[in-house]
Parts: structure tokens; C-alpha cells; sequence
């Protein structure tokens, strides 16, 4: 259970849904009908819940969760085997479950993840938000992507993969603070270890083969990205909000993690971007 602060109460797994319903905050439609709907978070690599605490805590709204994939600081369900179709089906899953149209937020891998979730279910998503997730034909795999792609390589990465390294990493090369850099590697198990590896090795085309339908998604989209990401270049968020009939990106001064930097502009676009869909009765 993550601690609740302004974001309101957050499940790592999204077992309380329910529960979160309870204290949803109201949007309208064009008639003037109260509808409820919450937000959903999801994490990328190498992630948890936890990537969203500073954003939740900055949030005004007090039906937000952010939820754990399978692997990511919680169990995988049996025979479930990491893959890209795997996480888009557990995320329907569970979107299916909440039993109504939610505001839909993906950072890196959750971006590409929720916005297929988008694509394939338009009914299930009330408006998307993601950034820093390439999802482009033209997009190639960042250096320790393709290691980890590799079945020789990416195996002995992550037997000798060393927390200290890796976090030293994470500041010097991705501006993670610190403090929440040893946090994310601390949590970086065997697990999930092999839930990256298995991620990874499904996508190896993941552009060209979910991109096309990006025109199948209905809901009002923003995208959001930090224009010192090294990994996933800002150029590849203009693409995206075009293929999204979005507005401009809403360019962030951050490295790969503005969720970790910037927080508090992260959660002023998204409260922004929902209270406009509402506006406009999405």
C-alpha cells in the first residue's frame, strides 16, 4: 500500500478499485450527469508503483491509483510469461474490472503498454496520457535494450548486475535523484529481472507492429516528455501526438524520469488534460 498524501489512497496491484470508486471525483458530461471515473498510472522498466508517488502527492483529485505489473514488485499470475500481449491483456483485465471509462497515464513502457490498451479498447479509456514511450516504426531500441533483447547478453547482465553500478547509472546518466535511484534499484528483483528480459525479447518490432492502429484510438490523448531523455529522444513525442490528433507535446526540462524531476509539472498537464476532456464532456 502506497502512503496516501493529496494523490488519495493508491494500490500497488489495483485490488481496491472498489474502494477507490468510493471517493471519486466528478466529471461531466455534456447533459450535466455527474460520472465517475478514476485515473489509472502505470510504471515502465525498471519500475514500480512507486514512480508515481511524487506526481500522486501533487494531485488534487483523490481517485488515482497507480497500479504494479505483474513482476514489477508483485507476483506474476501463473504460466504468465512477461510478454508485451501478456501486459495489454492483464491490463484489460483489469480495466474491464473497474466497470467504467477511466483517465488512463503510461510513463516509458506504461506508455506504449496503455496506449495499445487504447487502441484495442477505445471503451474502456475516457482520456490517455503518456510520455517518454516511444511508439514509432522509425524508433530504435536504446543500447542496454538491445542487451537485454539478446539472449546471451542480456542473461549475463542481469547475473552480474550490481546495484551500486546501476544506480550511479541511473543519477550520472538518467538524472534520477539519488535518494529514488537506490529506491528503484532496491526493488529490482529476480522477478523482475526476468519480466524485463522476457518485455524486451516480445518487442523487438513493437513499432512496427502497434503503430499503424494508433488512428484506432478515440480518447482525448496528451503526451508528455522530458527534452533531455536520452533513450527516447523528444523528437519521437511530436510523432506521437500527430498520430494521436493531440495537441503539442507538453515538453518537460528532464531526463528520461520527469515524473521523478518534475513532478509537479507532470501532475499540473494531467489535471489540465482532464479537466479539459471534461470540459468538453469526455
Amino acid at each position: 500500500m502506497c502512503p496516501a498524501g493529496r494523490g488519495g489512497s493508491v494500490t500497488s496491484s489495483g485490488h481496491s478499485v472498489v474502494s477507490a470508486l468510493r471517493a471519486r471525483r466528478r466529471a461531466f458530461d455534456h447533459y450535466g450527469e455527474g460520472l465517475l471515473m478514476p485515473a489509472i498510472l502505470i510504471h515502465g522498466v525498471p519500475d514500480t508503483h512507486h514512480v508515481w508517488d511524487g506526481v500522486r502527492r501533487r494531485l488534487t483529485r483523490t481517485d488515482v491509483e497507480a497500479w504494479d505489473l505483474p513482476g514489477f514488485g508483485t507476483p506474476r499470475p501463473d504460466g504468465f510469461g512477461s510478454t508485451k500481449e501478456e501486459y495489454v491483456d492483464w491490463l484489460v483485465e483489469r480495466l474491464e474490472r473497474v466497470g467504467e471509462p477511466v483517465d488512463l497515464v503510461g510513463h516509458d513502457w506504461g506508455c506504449i503498454l496503455t496506449l495499445r490498451v487504447a487502441c484495442l479498447r477505445p471503451d474502456l479509456v475516457r482520456t490517455w496520457a503518456g510520455g517518454d514511450g516511444p511508439l514509432d516504426a522509425g524508433y530504435e531500441w536504446h543500447p542496454l535494450a538491445k542487451i537485454w533483447q539478446d539472449p546471451v547478453e542480456g542473461d549475463r547482465y542481469m547475473a552480474e548486475l550490481e546495484p551500486e553500478s546501476f544506480t550511479h547509472g541511473l543519477v550520472g546518466g538518467f538524472d534520477v535523484p539519488a535518494d529514488r535511484a537506490a529506491e528503484m534499484i532496491g526493488r529490482v528483483d529476480g522477478t523482475m529481472k526476468d519480466s524485463i528480459l522476457r518485455l524486451y525479447r516480445s518487442a523487438l518490432t513493437v513499432g512496427a507492429e502497434w503503430a499503424p492502429e494508433l488512428s484506432r484510438v478515440a480518447a482525448p490523448c496528451l503526451v508528455f516528455w522530458g527534452v533531455r531523455d536520452p533513450a527516447c529522444p523528444v523528437g519521437f513525442a511530436d510523432g506521437l501526438a500527430a498520430a494521436l490528433r493531440a495537441p503539442d507535446p507538453v515538453r518537460i526540462d528532464s531526463n528520461h524520469w520527469p515524473l521523478l524531476e518534475r513532478p509537479a509539472e507532470v501532475a499540473a498537464a494531467l489535471e489540465a488534460h482532464w479537466d479539459t476532456a471534461a470540459d468538453l464532456g469526455g
